[in-house]
């Protein structure tokens, strides 16, 4: 059985002694916060979409993170190439599916990702999750309209299907490959009210994929991390705006040690 505390805890440490790239084709709004949120983890982000330079960089990166947070048609056709890249060479791809379920451009944009790409793991809101599996399943925007219990079974169903790992993120995180499921109960009810919280959770999802090769450690002790993060930031703030702020100083302080005894992440 994993020992996930000891495991999150080597996975800051890899991450932190080897910088990996982690390659992002994400959205407008997220695209500071999630380097930001990278660059205190310790990754190296880039932010690179232009379709005639994306397979370059997607070939020596350790991660590819792909966000359909504020797409267009010419993005979405910049990250299947770059996803084809990633997948030839057997680079983790992280896919968010921001807002899968509330038009059909953004449904069917995750649908064709995940269609032609060679996606590990797939990090999103309940409606977003049920969404890839039942294209009638409707959310509000880019918020959840369905809880991570209401999506459980969906998303043990469509690992199984896809072969790639579902994390649903809430107040308790899910996180399976259709027959390990583990759980993360570390967060604060502050982090969603700061936008680009849950993107950022996906580009850090990528860089300890980057250095952990099962995906369900990498993807759990990533959330945990952030979690843990986000539970010092709110000790620190006073509301949003100043835990935006102490969320990324959080990130930057926490040491593998504080990472091995904090983290909460059970199996079942």
């Amino acid at each position: 059985m994993t020992d996930f505390a000891l495991k999150a805890a080597e996975n800051l440490e890899k991450i932190r002694a080897n910088k990996p790239l982690i390659h992002n084709i994400t959205n407008f709004v997220v695209m500071n916060f999630t380097a930001n949120a990278l660059l205190a983890a310790g990754a190296s982000p880039v932010m690179a979409h232009a379709e005639n330079e994306v397979e370059e960089m997607a070939g020596f990166a350790g991660a590819l993170v792909l966000n359909i947070g504020t797409l267009t048609d010419t993005w979405v056709d910049s990250m299947v190439k770059a996803g084809s890249r990633a997948t030839a060479l057997d680079t983790p791809i992280i896919l968010d599916p921001v807002g899968s379920g509330a038009t059909v451009l953004r449904t069917t944009a995750a649908l064709r990702i995940l269609r032609e790409t060679n996606v590990r793991v797939v990090r999103g809101n309940g409606s977003e999750i049920l969404s890839l599996r039942n294209e009638e399943s409707k959310t509000k925007g880019v918020d959840s309209l369905h809880s991570v219990d209401e999506a459980a079974e969906t998303a043990t169903t469509l690992a199984g299907e896809l072969g790639s790992v579902l994390a649903i993120t809430g107040e308790v995180d899910l996180v399976t490959d259709g027959s390990e499921t583990v759980r993360v109960e570390n967060g604060h009810s502050m982090m969603p009210l700061v936008t680009g919280t849950g993107c950022a959770a996906t580009a850090l999802v990528g860089a300890f994929n980057s250095v952990d090769t099962n995906p369900v450690s990498a993807t759990a002790t990533a959330l945990a991390y952030y979690g843990l993060a986000g539970e010092w930031a709110a000790e620190n703030s006073s509301g949003p705006g100043s835990f935006m702020i102490a969320l990324l100083d959080a990130l930057y302080q926490l040491s593998s040690e504080d990472v091995r005894k904090g983290c909460r992440i059970v199996t079942g």
